[in-house]
């Protein structure tokens, strides 16, 4: 019920609302010419729909939705005309999704490896290489001229005439898409996916696999591409080239940015805008285009986050204030039980170098649970890159990881998290619009919803944050949303767990009050590792610590006696006395 209730926004039952009220004014009175623009925003929805995931849900900016729509019309087109009135003619659609489908599969596992602007120009690339196999291909394409005389689909026996039946199957489609994928981006999950598309590497360090999250978008996304096609293949009758050519490409991002690119209410939204706003510019003749690019600016300006953004913002004024959700009960199988036993961490002879710069050197370091471990030094000693290295963050040039029998040196980072080994970084990457307590509940995402916010109630208690339980992160200072990440990583229910600069930005209370928050964790079983430059702050947490200088261990003993080691002195506080 309670994630029926997060996917019924109001820019969601506004569009829905206008859909329903378009249908009966179809039915009333609609002509063919306006059924069948009907029936385009709704393929339109869909492609808009697809490109969201990639795009809007998965960060992938890919150029290649346009191309995979047009691949989907041709397959859809080409097993149509091929079964001519047979009952093959019905596999046209599933042809339609599998061929592109497939294409992404193939080519996913090697773009999405890219980022950025590289990606992109990879996607561009393959779209090129669909529009010139259309254009070439002409035995089996039609060349520039095309596929003509594509036939209408059979639904139940009955030619859909590209009328009444199609706008009803194409607008059902987009009912079934739509409401599955609200209810996959509804509450915990969504706001995971929403970490791993902004923040990767905050992502993997609570254990959500980043890379397969977006080969499962990407692969989804031109599946529904090509479903669009094929089903415009129908409406239309007739398959070009242009149909797979960047024109196509560039109105389906229009769509998915107007409308709201993590929204599905605004990628529908977005569409119908897309197909019906040159047809309410036509009176202007020549100067539509002009009318045409001109709105879409504004729109652009007016509601950079999307037009279902705005709207929602817009209607909320008028919505009754919601009561802040009561805190949640703890249960026994909610709280973070003390760790009885758990794997000892052995990192063994490690060594990586970023071009000249041999930033660790033959490392070696073991921390078992009820241990705390320091790991000091000057700036660029390492430290940081150590913690990337045996949490998977960075792999070795040389030397090995395990935790306990399980070798992690070569493993991705949310394997190493899934393991046990979480960890915070220098910069508390977290989204801003969260309470601090869904923030950190993302951290256990993998549970239903009411208890990973259980879990992360604990959490706050441990670390003395449950007082800014209903607050956004991003209202928090910096100091806070430091603690808030780390409470993010206990929530996972980590074995061990390592803090890059964990007191950096805090009050000195709130210092002493993280040391025993922390040496309470250690006592209950849980391992830590701990980059810091506060000395103070880690004697009272840490018995044992290690100094890295230049990459290396120069010192490596009980803290006290570890600060008053003359090469530790001359190297991190530059004092050789």
């Amino acid at each position: 019920m309670s994630r029926l209730r997060e996917m019924a926004t109001p820019a969601g039952v506004l569009v829905s609302v206008f859909i329903l009220i378009a249908g009966i004014a179809l039915a009333r009175g609609g002509d063919s010419y306006a059924i069948r623009l009907a029936t385009l925003a709704g393929i339109q929805a869909l492609l808009a729909l697809g490109y969201q995931m990639v795009f809007g849900h998965a960060g992938a900016l890919s150029l290649a939705q346009g191309a995979l729509f047009g691949l989907g019309a041709y397959m859809a087109a080409l097993v149509a005309l091929s079964a001519g009135g047979s009952g093959w003619a019905s596999l046209s659609l599933p042809a339609a999704m599998i061929a592109p489908a497939l294409l992404a599969a193939i080519v996913g596992a090697v773009v999405l490896r890219l980022e950025t602007h590289y990606f992109a120009l990879a996607t561009l690339a393959l779209a090129q290489l669909i529009h010139l196999g259309a254009v070439n291909w002409e035995s089996v394409s039609g060349g520039a001229n095309g596929l003509s005389g594509i036939p209408t689909l059979a639904l139940f026996g009955i030619d859909a005439a590209r009328g009444w039946p199609m706008l009803l199957v194409t607008w059902g489609l987009v009912a079934v898409i739509a409401l599955d994928t609200a209810w996959r981006r509804a509450g915990l999950r969504g706001a995971a996916q929403d970490l791993a598309r902004d923040h990767p590497l905050a992502a993997a360090s609570i254990g959500i696999d980043v890379a397969r999250h977006r080969y499962v978008e990407f692969v989804a996304g031109a599946a529904l591409a090509g479903l669009a096609g094929g089903l415009q293949a129908h409406v239309v009758g007739v398959v070009s080239p242009d149909g797979a050519d960047l024109a196509v490409m560039i109105g389906c991002l229009t769509a998915v940015v107007v409308g709201g690119r993590t929204r599905v209410s605004g990628a529908i939204l977005g569409a119908i805008l897309l197909v019906h706003l040159p047809e309410w510019f036509r009176w202007l003749e020549n100067r539509q285009l002009i009318a045409y690019g001109l709105a879409t600016l504004l729109m652009v300006v007016l509601a950079p986050d999307g037009l279902a953004s705005l709207f929602d913002r817009a209607l909320n004024v008028f919505r009754p204030r919601r009561r802040a959700p009561p805190l949640p009960a703890l249960t026994p199988s909610a709280t973070l039980q003390p760790v009885t036993t758990g794997p000892t961490l052995r990192a063994r002879h490690l060594s990586k170098s970023y071009g000249g710069v041999r930033a660790v050197d033959n490392v070696s370091l073991h921390l078992r649970p009820r241990e705390a471990l320091a790991v000091i030094g000057p700036n660029g000693s390492g430290k940081t890159t150590l913690l990337n290295l045996v949490t998977g963050i960075a792999r070795p040039d040389s030397g090995t990881v395990t935790l306990d029998s399980l070798s992690i040196d070569r493993a991705p980072a949310d394997v190493v998290a899934r393991a046990g080994l979480a960890r915070s970084f220098q910069t508390a990457d977290l989204p801003a619009t969260l309470s601090t307590l869904d923030a950190v509940a993302v951290g256990a995402h993998t549970r239903p919803d009411e208890m990973a916010r259980a879990v992360a109630w604990r959490a706050l208690q441990r670390l003395g944050l449950e007082g800014d339980a209903a607050t956004p992160v991003g209202t928090l200072p910096a100091g806070r949303r430091r603690l808030v990440e780390i409470a993010r990583a206990l929530a996972t229910r980590p074995w061990l767990l390592a803090l890059d600069e964990p007191a950096a930005g805090l009050s000195s209370a709130e210092r002493a009050a993280l040391a025993s928050a922390l040496s309470r964790l250690v006592a209950n079983g849980l391992g830590i590792i701990i980059v810091e430059h506060d000395l103070d702050f880690l004697a009272r947490v840490c018995p044992r610590g290690i100094c890295l200088d230049r990459g290396r261990v120069i010192a490596a003993a009980p803290f006290a006696a570890l600060r008053r080691n003359a090469d530790v002195r001359a190297a991190y506080i530059g004092d050789a006395r």
